[in-house]
């Protein structure tokens, strides 16, 4: 059975940071790109940043210079270190997984982490 579980989420001031992990099972991680994507109230979901199983990398421009994704085949978990964080990057944050980076649409989900930015 597939599993992506994320934790790391939580309330921070604006300008300060948050790491996102997607713990994984059920399929061969080191075969699979990961993607964050995320979803502020009112708004479409939009891919954050993508890693390739080859460790090729896509960073939405707007967050390009503050968030990095990072992978750690050993341990089967993705990461995302968010940095400078802005209001605007209030939302529920979701990890996926699929052969390759989708910006559409992932095969697999998890069932997200919220990321609330406010002072």
């Amino acid at each position: 059975q597939v599993q992506l579980v994320e934790s790391g989420g939580g309330l921070v001031q604006p300008g300060g940071s948050l790491r996102l992990s997607c713990a994984t099972s059920g399929f061969t991680f080191e075969t699979y790109a990961i993607g964050w994507f995320r979803q502020a109230p009112g708004k479409k979901r939009e891919e954050v940043s993508c890693i390739t199983s080859d460790g090729s990398l896509y960073d939405a421009d707007s967050v390009k210079g503050r968030f990095t994704i990072s992978r750690d085949n050993a341990k089967n978990t993705a990461y995302l270190q968010m940095n400078i964080l802005k209001p605007e990057d209030t939302a529920v944050y979701y990890c996926a997984a699929d052969r390759k980076c989708r910006p559409l649409g992932m095969e697999y989900w998890g069932k997200g982490t919220l990321v609330t930015v406010s002072s």
